[in-house]
Formats: structure tokens, sequence, C-alpha cells
């Protein structure tokens, strides 16, 4: 379970260093949209979505993250927030991924 947490935290890491100098140094995950997710650019997306899968293995108590699965989950996220862009990316995640 600690393996997975130290990915989670990496990938934010990976997030916040993506992200432009001006902008915050602190993301709230849960308030990301549906809408924003699916404006931001492709690498954003995909470590958004890592960090998402890191997050969701851990409430299972799974020490691994298969990126064949966060890639695919990713898909099928963007597919569910493409007809609910009001949403927050974390709940239309809650419900698609495997």
């Amino acid at each position: 379970m600690m393996h997975s947490k130290a990915i989670a935290a990496a990938a934010f890491v990976a997030a916040i260093s993506a992200m432009p100098a001006r902008a915050q140094t602190m993301v709230d995950m849960s308030l990301i949209s549906c809408d924003q997710f699916l404006k931001s650019p492709q690498e954003r997306k995909d470590v958004l979505s890592s960090w998402m899968g890191g997050y969701f293995s851990s409430m299972k108590n799974q020490a691994t993250i298969d990126s064949r699965y966060v890639a695919r989950n990713s898909q099928k996220a963007a597919k569910y927030c493409s007809k609910a862009r009001n949403e927050t990316l974390m709940s239309a995640i809650q419900r698609t991924w495997r």
C-alpha cells in the first residue's frame, strides 16, 4: 500500500512541476471538473490519470499500478466526461475505473 502512495505522490509532484511557474502550487484533485480535464493538454491528462490510478489503487489496497489499465481507464473517463462536463473528474473516474 505504501508503494502506491509513493507513486501517487510522485505523479502529483510531476503534475505540479509541469504547470507554468505562475500557476498555483497546490492542486485540489477533487475540484477538477471533467470539462477542465478534457481541455487539458494530453501530457497533463496523462499525469492526472496516473495520479488518479494510484489513488484508486490504494483505495483497493493494491500496491501496483498497471499502465495498460491507466491508459484504458483514462479513455473511459474521458468518454464519460464528454457527456458530463460539469461533473468532477474524481467522480467520473470512480464511475469508470476498473
